[in-house]
């Protein structure tokens, strides 16, 4: 068993308890409540904007030219494909661009980003990989376990956000960000071991919590 395999082990109930949110769920069943989806729409385009960053620390601090290279594409996959996306999403609801990007941060999102930020700038680079990790591998796993339950036909929004996590180019993102991971915890020291899996771990808590902010329309307390 490979070191991140034994984490990812550890976190299944956490892992299980996403896949099994309501919130995920009501994308694969397709009825959603659409203030639902436009909530975590916007709350994930700035938490995206946030993301962005740790993966350009994460290029600036790789250890070898082949991983700046791979973080760097997905810095440009993030900014240029998966956030397009959100705006696509976003004109369909009547929400331009400039009101996007004025979102204010719910509670949660600020939270995680903050997390995000300060593992890539203050961790080492296991710690940042672990950290980035389950983003990247659990949205791969959600439109997996949606996809093997049947998209949404007839729910054209809910089946074109499954089939973008669950597309080739996607898929390969994921597996190449679990294999640095893996590779640079296998062979750790038993502390850095450690410090990875409470990245991971934590990152894995903050991600069932954008789920449960996305469910509850969490603002802040006005």
């Amino acid at each position: 068993m490979g070191f991140i395999d034994g984490v990812e082990e550890r976190a299944l109930p956490v892992r299980q308890a996403i896949l099994q949110h309501p919130f995920v769920q009501g994308i694969g069943r397709g009825d959603l409540d659409l203030e639902r989806f436009k909530h975590f729409v916007a709350q994930d385009y700035v938490y995206l904007i946030d993301y962005a960053r740790a993966l350009a620390l994460g290029a600036a601090r790789a250890p070898e030219l082949g991983i700046m290279s791979w973080f760097a594409g997905l810095l440009d996959e993030t900014l240029n494909t998966e956030m397009e996306l959100h705006r696509g999403y976003c004109a369909q609801f009547g929400i331009t661009r400039e009101e996007l990007e004025s979102t204010r941060p719910a509670p949660t999102t600020v939270a995680y980003t903050s997390y995000l930020i300060r593992v890539a700038s203050q961790g080492s680079f296991g710690e940042l990989a672990a950290s980035l990790l389950p983003c990247q591998w659990g949205y791969w796993e959600i439109g997996e376990h949606l996809s093997r339950q049947g998209p949404p036909s007839h729910a054209p929004l809910y089946a074109e956000w499954v089939g973008m996590y669950t597309s080739s180019d996607f898929r390969d993102l994921a597996l190449h960000l679990r294999a640095i991971t893996d590779r640079i915890g296998s062979s750790a020291s038993a502390e850095e071991q450690a410090a990875m899996e409470y990245a991971y771990l934590t990152s894995l808590q903050l991600e069932r919590q954008f789920w449960e902010m996305s469910w509850n329309l969490e603002r802040w307390a006005a």
